[in-house]
């Protein structure tokens, strides 16, 4: 289910939100800054799988062009990238037993909200380190607390974040796994409202 976030009420730009279900690590820090955020000393496969995802991204336009001159070659480079995305998937592994089990968030380009064993202040600084399935997509990105409040249901307190100082690779992978995730979803959607039909009442 998609709908607008409006989590930030002085936050002018409208974001569709999704459920996700990721691997999420939580640091606490004392500001912004990208290079208090960084988590490469605990996992230099992390920020490996962030390179290989954003490589990725940075080409396609370049495998489109070479698709509409030599549908060989581009054949071929589908191929290699194929083989990268088995490297990727296997890092992955590896990330999600580190973090922990994948757990449900709801997830914009603005920010993310998710459920924690403790409460924590509305205006602190966070950095989360996500690895969003099943791309698989590794991202860093400094947060600010906007909301906690208590959820009756788990006995945890649910928190929610506005990401800040995203590079604009970051946003861009965000937002294609967005866009990704919702067309799942209509996909799925469509295809239960088939079977529906389908099946006699």
């Amino acid at each position: 289910m998609t709908d607008r976030d409006d989590d930030t009420a002085d936050d002018k730009r409208d974001f569709f939100r999704i459920r996700d279900s990721l691997a999420l690590d939580v640091r606490k820090v004392s500001s912004a800054d990208p290079e208090e955020a960084a988590f490469e000393e605990q996992s230099p496969l992390f920020s490996l799988l962030t390179d290989l995802h954003t490589l990725d991204y940075e080409s396609q336009h370049l495998l489109r062009q070479i698709a509409e001159r030599d549908r060989a070659l581009a054949h071929y480079l589908k191929i290699i990238n194929k083989r990268v995305d088995l490297v990727s998937k296997a890092l992955a592994l590896q990330l999600v037993a580190e973090i922990g089990e994948p757990q449900e968030v709801t997830l914009s380009e603005g920010g993310i909200s998710f459920d924690y064993v403790e409460p924590l202040e509305i205006g602190s600084w966070l950095a989360l380190r996500m690895v969003l399935l099943p791309s698989p997509l590794g991202l860093v990105l400094p947060s600010q607390v906007i909301r906690c409040e208590t959820n009756p249901e788990t006995g945890l307190w649910t928190i929610a974040v506005s990401f800040h100082a995203l590079a604009d690779n970051q946003r861009q992978l965000l937002a294609r796994h967005i866009l990704q995730k919702q067309a799942q979803e209509i996909r799925a959607t469509k295809t239960q409202a088939t079977l529906k039909e389908r099946t006699p009442t």
